[in-house]
C-alpha cells in the first residue's frame, strides 16, 4: 500500500491505543480492576500494528479508487477484530463470534448487541462499547473523503466549502474534521451535563449520538429522560447526527456566508419540519410533542433508540425514516434525502415530458440555483436499486435461518440502514445473543455492507470480474 493508505488505518489503530490508554486509566482511578488487563493487552497490539504499519513501504506508483475502497472495506473488517479483543479476553466468557459481532456492531454505529442486561458489564466495558461507536463514527466521515471520488458533483461542491479535495492536502482535511468532530462529542457532552444527566452516562451518551450509534449505558432511557424538557433537548441533540457536521462551522465560524453553504441542511430542515407537522396531525392521539419529537429525530438520524412508552404500531412510518436517512457529510446512514428528492422530481419530470413534449423541464433545485446531472440521477437510481436487492437479499436469508417474514424485513431495514432495534420497530423482544451462528455471521456482513454501500463493493466487483 502507499503512504497515504498506510497512514490511514494506521491513525485508527494508534486511535484504539490512546482510548485503550484511556479506559486503563479510568480503571485504575475508579479502582475497577476486572478487565483491566484486557485494555493493556489491547493497547500494545495496536500500537504494534499501528506502527508496523507506518514503517511498511510498498510502491505503488498511482493510487485509484479501487485501492482506496480496499483500504476501507479492509478497515471494516479489521479495526473490529481489534476491538473486539476487551470483549474476548474480558471475565464474562464470551465467544469470539459474539465479540467480533458486538466490535462490528459497534464500528458501523449499527447498535445490535448480544448484551441483554448492559447492568451486568462493568463501567469499563460500558465505555469501551462507546468508544467503539466514537472510533466507527470518524472512520465514516474519513472514508466519505477518502472515497469522494465516487460521489457526485454536487457533494464535492457542497464540501469545497470547509475543505480542498486536493489529495496532496488531504492529512489538513482529516485533522479539520477530526476536530470538529471532537469538540460537537464535547458539546453534546456538556449538554447533557446541564440537564442533569451523570457525568459517566453524558460521556457515552454523547459518543452515542455523534456517531449516530445504538449502544446506551444503561437499559432504560426513560429512567434517564424522566420529563419533556429533557426528551426535548436529547432530541435537538441527536440532529447533529443528521444534518451535515459542517453546519455547526459554517454558522459560527464563516464570516461571508451565503446560501449554498447550508444548501442540503435547509431541504432537511423543511423535510423534518414537514415530517413533525404530519406526525402531529395525522398520529398525535396517544403521544405528546416531546416523545414524537424524540421517535422522528432518532429514526431520521439512524440511531434508532427509542422511549418504551413508545408503540411498535407506527413501525412503518419510523422505518420509511430509517430509509430517507440525513445528510451526505453526516455519520447518519441511509440513503439520503436529496438523492430521494432529486429522483421523485427527475421522475415526475419525465412523466410531465409525455404529456407535454414541447416543454423543457429541469432538475433543478427551487431554492437554489444548482442543476442536477443526469448522470448523477443515474447514480441515485443504482444506489436504490441496491439497496432494494440487498434487502431482498437479506430478507430471504434471514427468514430461512430463524426469524419471522416480518421480523426479518424490519432487521434487514436495520441493519442495512445501521439502526439499532427498539420499541419503535416492535423487536424490542429481539435477543441477538440467542441468534445462530450463521444468522450473526450474516448481519455482521450486511451490517458492514451498509456502511460503505454496495455499490463500492459493486466497483470492486466489477473492477476483478468484469474487465
Amino acid at each position: 500500500m502507499s503512504k497515504l493508505l498506510n497512514n490511514y488505518l494506521s491513525f485508527f489503530l494508534i486511535l484504539i491505543s490512546f482510548f485503550s490508554l484511556i479506559n486503563i486509566t479510568y480503571c485504575y482511578y475508579f479502582n475497577i480492576y476486572l478487565n483491566v488487563d484486557t485494555y493493556i493487552y489491547t493497547l500494545i497490539i495496536s500500537l504494534i500494528l499501528g506502527f508496523g504499519l507506518l514503517s511498511l513501504r510498498v510502491k505503488i506508483l498511482k493510487i485509484n479508487i479501487y485501492h482506496k475502497i480496499l483500504t476501507v472495506i479492509s478497515g471494516y473488517f479489521l479495526i473490529p477484530l481489534i476491538i473486539s479483543i476487551p470483549y474476548y479476553l474480558s471475565i464474562y466468557n464470551i465467544s469470539f463470534l459474539n465479540c467480533y459481532f458486538e466490535a462490528i456492531s459497534g464500528f458501523t454505529s449499527t447498535g445490535f448487541s448480544i448484551f441483554e442486561n448492559i447492568r451486568h458489564l462493568d463501567e469499563s466495558l460500558i465505555l469501551w462499547r462507546s468508544t467503539s461507536q466514537w472510533i466507527g463514527g470518524i472512520y465514516f466521515l474519513f472514508s466519505i473523503i477518502l472515497l469522494i471520488d465516487i460521489f457526485d458533483d454536487r457533494i464535492k461542491n457542497s464540501l469545497t466549502n470547509f475543505i480542498s479535495l486536493n489529495n496532496l492536502e488531504s492529512f489538513k482535511q482529516y485533522i479539520k474534521i477530526f476536530i470538529l468532530y471532537f469538540c460537537l462529542t464535547i458539546f453534546i457532552f456538556f449538554s447533557l451535563n446541564i440537564i442533569n444527566i451523570r457525568s459517566f452516562d453524558s460521556l457515552n451518551l454523547s459518543m452515542t449520538i455523534i456517531s449516530s450509534g445504538g449502544f446506551l449505558p444503561f437499559n432504560n432511557l426513560d429512567i434517564i429522560l424522566n420529563s419533556n424538557f429533557k426528551k426535548i433537548v436529547f432530541s435537538l441533540l441527536m440532529l447533529f447526527s443528521f444534518f451535515s457536521l459542517f453546519l455547526t462551522y459554517n454558522l459560527f465560524f464563516v464570516k461571508k456566508k451565503n446560501l449554498n453553504f447550508f444548501a442540503e441542511d435547509i431541504y432537511l430542515l423543511i423535510y423534518l419540519g414537514l415530517i413533525s407537522v404530519f406526525f402531529l396531525i395525522f398520529l398525535n392521539f396517544d403521544y405528546n410533542f416531546s416523545l414524537i419529537l424524540f421517535s422522528i429525530t432518532s429514526s431520521i438520524s439512524n440511531i434508532g433508540i427509542s422511549l418504551s412508552s413508545v408503540s411498535g404500531n407506527l413501525y412503518i412510518f419510523f422505518l420509511i425514516l430509517v430509509i430517507i436517512g440525513g445528510s451526505y457529510f453526516s455519520t447518519s446512514s441511509g440513503i439520503r434525502f436529496v438523492k430521494l428528492f432529486a429522483l421523485l422530481k427527475f421522475s415526475l419530470n419525465e412523466i410531465l415530458s409525455y404529456t407535454k413534449p414541447n416543454y423543457v423541464f429541469t432538475n433543478k433545485f427551487q431554492l437554489f440555483d444548482r442543476n442536477v446531472e443526469l448522470k448523477d440521477i443515474h447514480k441515485y437510481f443504482l444506489t436504490l436499486i441496491t439497496f432494494v436487492i440487498s434487502l431482498f437479499l437479506l430478507t430471504i436469508l434471514l427468514t430461512f435461518s430463524e426469524l419471522n417474514f416480518e421480523n426479518s424485513f424490519k432487521v434487514g431495514i436495520l441493519t442495512l440502514m445501521n439502526t439499532t432495534t427498539s420499541e419503535m420497530y416492535g423487536l424490542s423482544d429481539l435477543n441477538f445473543y440467542e441468534l445462530n451462528f450463521y444468522t450473526k455471521l450474516i448481519l455482521i456482513l450486511f451490517m458492514t455492507i451498509g456502511r460503505f454501500e454496495l455499490i463500492t463493493l459493486l466497483i470492486i466487483i466489477k473492477k476483478f470480474f468484469f474487465r
